[in-house]
């Protein structure tokens, strides 16, 4: 049988051959959603403080006055759930057509894209969390597509976590409410 005809396995891909072996395998998901949020966190803060510093007044994005659950839920549960789901659904397709390291980096531009759409500025600094939920997803994809979904948005959940409770208590740290 030739190999060459045999599709690349995602943990085979060059791209995830860069990441440290705990991002690279499907298991212990108690030490990978952790520092996966780590490094989404660090990663969209350093960004969006290069975007802060480069255009120092761009627009915000608009929440609607809501209860402090809402907003907790909202953007907590909810969107990090529904975005895995069809993150999932385009990265599944994706890898139809191309590598998973470049199914990966589309989705998370792709993401950055849309999350440019109400503010056109917020996407510089979404991509990056995105190309960490896309690589889990990818990951633990081979375990089953729920299980790659759930540790994707459990971890997009710990990363929307502060800023939904900077939301929904502006007090708490003195922010424009």
């Amino acid at each position: 049988m030739a190999t060459a005809n045999l599709p690349v396995a995602p943990l085979d891909d060059p791209f995830l051959r860069l990441l440290p072996p705990p991002f690279r395998e499907a298991r212990r998901a108690w030490l990978v959603i952790p520092l996966a949020w780590l490094l989404s966190f660090l990663g969209s803060i350093m960004l969006a403080a290069a975007v802060h510093w480069i255009v120092p007044d761009a627009r915000s994005v608009d929440i609607p006055k809501l209860p402090p659950w809402a907003i907790i839920f909202a953007f907590a549960i909810f969107s990090p759930v529904v975005e895995s789901i069809l993150m999932g659904l385009a990265l599944k397709l994706l890898m139809r057509w191309v590598s998973p390291g470049l199914a990966i980096l589309i989705s998370a531009v792709g993401w950055g894209i849309l999350h440019s759409v109400q503010v056109p500025i917020w996407g510089l600094a979404i991509w990056w969390p995105f190309l960490i939920f896309s690589t889990l997803f990818v990951i633990w994809q081979v375990r089953g597509f729920w299980i790659g979904v759930g540790v994707a948005a459990t971890t997009h959940a710990l990363q929307n976590l502060g800023p939904s409770l900077a939301l929904a208590y502006p007090h708490w740290l003195h922010l424009p409410g």
